[in-house]
Order: structure tokens, then C-alpha cells, then sequence
């Protein structure tokens, strides 16, 4: 299902003309070798770009449509027309001459087979080249030997002619996709991704711009151990995908991983997305709706007429053109692997549909903001950081819980059960309820329905409920006011009693609170006779409610409530001195 989502993405973009067709691909390109008529060497054209990395800029290789360059596992295949040192001039730092040698003839033979008979000067001068070049004339040229290290590094050349690339010669593309069309392949069968006979793969092509996968690729199909081969087969035996196939899917792949404005990191995992058609507005919207960006344009503001609208059914206009909500719209993770690819997830669904489960998904989120909070909407970046630890080093989330998480969202299912025991190890830890770690606790009881932290007991409220009277609930509150009072008697206090009790109040109540509500009556003969009514009113009004016997230990959910009665007590005492 995966290949043939992908396989359809490449042909949708080709139809448009945002991809290379089949025979051409996209390489990392160093430098130009530019040559004469007669097909000496005129000197070196640098080809890279500088580009903003971090707070500093650097020179990286442009990135150009070159022949479909070859996968090299073991042995020696060439490039046609773009290669490295190795290949194009015989020498690299690698302290073998004899292989360099034959990478060099190789590579002659190859262009001799695809250009005997094109007759352009610009043919002529690449096969001219191969006839002159002589190892020795790194040395000799000047121009060569000052970038005698950065050619022999690895990096890609591609022959130019006069200052003109050679791929701008027609009779050299044609000369080119004739062969590709028509080179020997491998065994014949029936690809399994079109259904339709066909020589079938052998190596699956290389996957690049996964986070944490290797720097010069790796694939997502790959059989290179015994232990996952079948029948005897070998290598892409075992898989019958046809080279069409492969092809495809693998351009359409790494045409999403070079998309940085859309790809995005999850955990482990590094996220694509797309949709049928391939029109770049849905990604934009699916980038906000996910990530919280506005990069693309796309606001909180316009989420939310775009969420009220499709809950209302009416057509939804961006950019001058209607979403068509019915198209087939897809996610996929990838995480790294030690040989290959793994996929951590893979989401399939109407674009409607997404959109829906992610606003019913934001919709059990909302509760009462601090001012000083920027998102209406927490994106999942900002929930999976509610879970970690601030303070060490790696700060990124458990990979199964992000990947859980996302799935969660896109699909409507419940929350991972990581996900709330991740938020309440960080509120024990830090004793803090933080914006972030109550919509968590509000949405997974929303969505994971536990009796006893539940919409029915008016806990699971965007503000403070007053008319509540479950008991961990209010029991939080109480908390609340209490610290409240310790607050206006101490002023400037660093430290409060939610630093050394607020674990053991939602856990143990019996136990602290007596000692707490003790606390609050020598804290109370310090303040004013008005502030005095005022919180004595509070404190009667809650232990109404929580009546004459504290509960001797409270259960998780039942702790959720407890930190939420919490946070929307403080939040409405911090509402009442903004009002002012």
C-alpha cells in the first residue's frame, strides 16, 4: 500500500511536471568540468551555493537533474555524464590506483556505448576527453590542483562544454534515455505494486533525508542477509517490484524528504505527507493543522474557519480554489534503522476526515489559556515536550509514545497510555501543572473514559467549574486557595507548599491536608480582616463539598482531577487580577 501511494504521488507530480521522468534523477553536484571542442580540459567551474545553516552559512553542493544515477553495493558501475573523481578522472584519496583505474575505464567504455553515434560537438568533446585525460593532469593543471582535495573527497562532477552543461544537449538526452529505455535488465515477472509484467528490480533504490539514517542514503526495501531471504532468492528476488515501480516510489520519496518546509520530526520518526493530486495547499494546511506553523501562510484563525466550516459542510476556499476534502491524503514516518528504513507509522484516510479527527482532537485540548501563552491550538511538538525532562540534554520524547501520539491524533483513537504517565511523572517531578500538561490530562480522560475522571462529574471543563462537587476535583482547588493565602501572607516567597506537599495532596489527602489547612490559620492571622472573609468563605464553601473526611489515597484518574481542579482554580485567580 505504501509503494503504491507513492508510485501514484510520482505520477501525479510528473503530469504536472514537478519531477524527473523515468531515467533521471537528482545529485548532489560539486563542481563543473569544463571542457573544449576538441576535449581538453579548460578548467573547473565551482557549481556549489551557500545556504544558511543555523546562525552561519555554508557552501553545499547544488542539487541538479542528472541521468539516474546508479546504486553502487559492491563493484564498480559508472554514472553517465556525473560522477566523482573515481569515475571521471581516476583518482581519489582512497590509496588504490589499480581500482581507480579501472572506475576510469569503466566509466570511458560507458560513454563510448551511449554516445558512439552522436554526432553533437559537445558528444564529440566528452568522448575526446576520456581519449586525453591522463591521471597525471591533476598535477599539471593548476586550476585542478588547487581544489586537488575537494575533487577527490567524493563529491559529484558534471562535464561541461564552453561554459554550457552537456545535459543541455538534446542529442546527449535523447542519446541518454534511449539506452536507459532499452538496457538490459533483470528477470521478468509481475510487480507486485502494478500488477503489470515487467523486469523486476534487483536493488531498491537509496532513500535520503531521514533524520538519523545515514548520510549517503539507505533503502526501505532491502534483503542483505540470509536470514530474510526466501526460496533461495536473492536481493530484490525476494520483493517482485518491477524497476518502473521502484523507480517511482523512490523519487517520489526523496521529492518529499528535500521538501524541508513539509517534512517534519516526530519523535524518532521523520514525517511526510501528501495528497492525491499533489497540490502543495493540502500540505500547507496539514503542516499547521499538525505542527502549529505559519510558515505556509495558514493562521490559527484560518484553522478555525476551516474546521468550522467542514463541521458545517460548506465549501472550504483557500487561495482562490475549493479544498476537495473527499482526496486521498497520506502520512508516513520513517525512523532509521542499522541496514534499512523502518516505518514507525503509515496513515491513510480522505483529507475530511484528517482535518476532522485533528479538530475533535483540538477541541478536547481546550482549556483555560495563561495570557502569556501563543498557541490556541497545541501542536503535537508542544504536547510530546510537556513529557521530558527540561533540564537534560536530549529532550526529545519516548519514539514509540510520539509515534503512538501522531496516530492517535490522524485516526481518532485513543491516546497511548504513555502519553498521561510520561505528563504525570513530569508533574511529580517538577510539581507543576503547567497549560500543556492540563489539556493533556483533560483530553486523554475526554477521549480514554475513566469513571472517574469524567465529563460527567464537571471535571473535564475548558474553565473552572464551581458547580463541581467531585471530591479530587475540589480537593485541588483547595489546594489552590491554600497556596493562594501562603502567597499573600509571605509575599515574594520563593517557595510555596505545592513544592512539598502537592505530590503527596493528590495521592494521600488524609494525610496532608489537616496539616495544610493548620498551616493556612496561622497564614490567614497575617492578612487583613477583608482578605480574611474573603478566603475563610473559600475554605468553608470547598470543605461543604469535600465533606468531614478526606480520602485516603486517590487513584490516577482521580489525581487528573486533582490537578486540574488545580490549574483552573489558579488560572481564575490569575483571570481576576488581569481583569483588574
Amino acid at each position: 500500500m505504501i509503494l503504491q501511494a507513492l508510485v501514484t504521488y510520482y505520477e501525479d507530480l510528473l503530469k504536472t511536471g514537478k519531477t524527473a521522468k523515468p531515467g533521471w534523477g537528482k545529485a548532489k553536484i560539486s563542481f563543473g568540468l569544463n571542457l573544449s571542442n576538441d576535449g581538453k580540459v579548460m578548467g573547473l567551474l565551482p557549481l556549489k551555493v551557500s545556504r544558511n545553516a543555523g546562525n552561519k552559512t555554508v557552501d553545499a553542493a547544488r542539487l541538479l537533474e542528472v541521468p539516474q544515477p546508479v546504486k553502487r553495493a559492491s563493484g564498480i558501475k559508472a554514472n553517465f555524464l556525473c560522477d566523482n573523481s573515481t569515475y571521471l578522472m581516476g583518482v581519489d584519496e582512497k590509496g588504490k590506483p589499480e581500482r581507480s583505474l579501472q572506475c576510469f575505464e569503466e566509466c570511458k567504455n560507458l560513454h563510448h556505448r551511449i554516445l558512439g553515434s552522436v554526432q553533437t560537438p559537445a558528444s564529440r568533446a566528452v568522448l575526446r576527453y576520456f581519449e586525453l585525460w591522463n591521471r597525471k593532469n591533476l598535477e599539471e593543471y593548476s586550476f585542478l590542483a588547487d581544489h586537488k582535495e575537494e575533487l577527490m573527497s567524493g563529491g559529484n562532477i558534471l562535464f561541461y562544454v564552453n561554459g554550457k552543461s552537456v545535459l543541455e544537449d538534446d542529442g546527449i538526452r535523447q542519446a541518454w534515455q534511449k539506452y536507459y529505455d532499452h538496457s538490459e535488465n533483470g528477470s521478468v515477472g509481475i510487480c507486485s505494486v502494478t500488477g503489470k509484467e515487467t523486469a523486476l528490480v534487483n536493488l531498491h533504490p537509496t532513500i535520503k533525508g531521514v533524520v538519523g539514517a545515514q548520510a549517503m542514503g539507505t533503502s526501505l526495501v532491502s534483503f542483505n542477509a540470509p536470514a530474510f531471504c526466501s526460496y533461495g532468492k536473492e536481493q530484490g528476488a525476494n520483493a517482485s517490484i518491477g524497476e518502473y515501480a521502484a523507480f517511482a516510489y523512490g523519487t517520489a520519496l526523496n521529492e518529499l524528504l528535500e521538501d524541508r518546509e513539509h517534512r517534519r520530526q516526530i519523535g524518532d520518526a521523520t514525517v511526510v505527507y501528501w495528497v492525491e493530486g499533489g497540490e502543495k495547499i493540502y500540505q500547507d494546511i496539514t503542516c499547521a493543522a499538525l505542527f502549529g506553523t505559519e510558515d505556509e501562510g495558514i493562521t490559527d484563525q484560518d484553522l478555525s474557519a476551516i474546521f468550522s466550516k467542514l463541521s458545517k459542510g460548506e465549501k472550504i476556499w483557500i487561495d482562490e480554489q475549493i479544498l476537495q476534502v473527499d482526496r486521498h491524503f497520506y502520512v508516513l514516518g520513517l525512523a532509521p534503522n542499522a541496514a534499512r528504513l523502518a516505518v514507525r507509522f503509515f496513515y491513510m484516510d480522505s483529507f475530511g476526515n484528517m482535518l476532522k479527527n485533528i479538530a475533535a482532537h483540538y477541541d478536547r485540548l481546550k482549556i483555560v489559556r495563561p495570557h502569556n501563552e501563543i498557541f490556541e491550538n497545541l501542536p503535537i511538538w508542544r504536547l510530546l515536550s510537556e513529557t521530558v525532562n527540561k533540564n537534560t540534554k536530549d529532550k526529545s520524547p519516548s519514539p514509540q509514545m510520539a509515534a503512538d501520539m501522531l496516530q492517535a491524533v490522524l485516526t481518532g483513537r485513543e491516546y497511548p497510555a504513555s502519553l498521561l504517565n510520561n505528563t504525570m511523572l513530569r508533574i511529580r517531578a517538577e510539581k507543576e501543572v503547567t497549560y500543556g500538561r492540563a489539556a493533556i490530562i483533560k483530553a486523554y480522560y475526554l477521549k480514554n473514559k475513566n469513571k472517574d475522571c469524567s465529563k460527567e462529574k464537571g471535571v473535564l471543563e475548558m474553565e473552572l467549574n464551581e458547580n463541581c462537587t467531585d471530591v479530587p476535583y475540589t480537593l485541588g482547588r483547595m489546594f489552590a486557595v491554600l497556596e493562594h493565602i501562603q502567597q499573600e501572607a509571605n509575599r515574594g516567597i520563593n517557595a510555596t507548599i505545592k513544592d512539598k506537599y502537592f505530590n503527596a495532596a493528590a495521592s494521600t489527602p488524609s494525610h496532608i491536608f489537616p496539616v495544610l489547612i493548620n498551616l493556612a490559620q496561622k497564614h490567614l492571622r497575617k492578612l487583613n480582616e477583608g482578605q480574611k472573609i474573603y478566603f475563610d468563605k473559600q475554605i468553608g464553601e470547598l470543605a461543604v463539598i469535600i465533606g468531614e473526611r478526606y480520602p485516603v489515597r486517590m487513584n490516577l484518574p482521580e489525581q487528573g482531577a486533582f490537578q486540574l481542579g488545580y490549574y483552573c482554580q489558579t488560572q481564575k485567580r490569575y483571570q481576576k487580577k488581569e481583569e483588574k
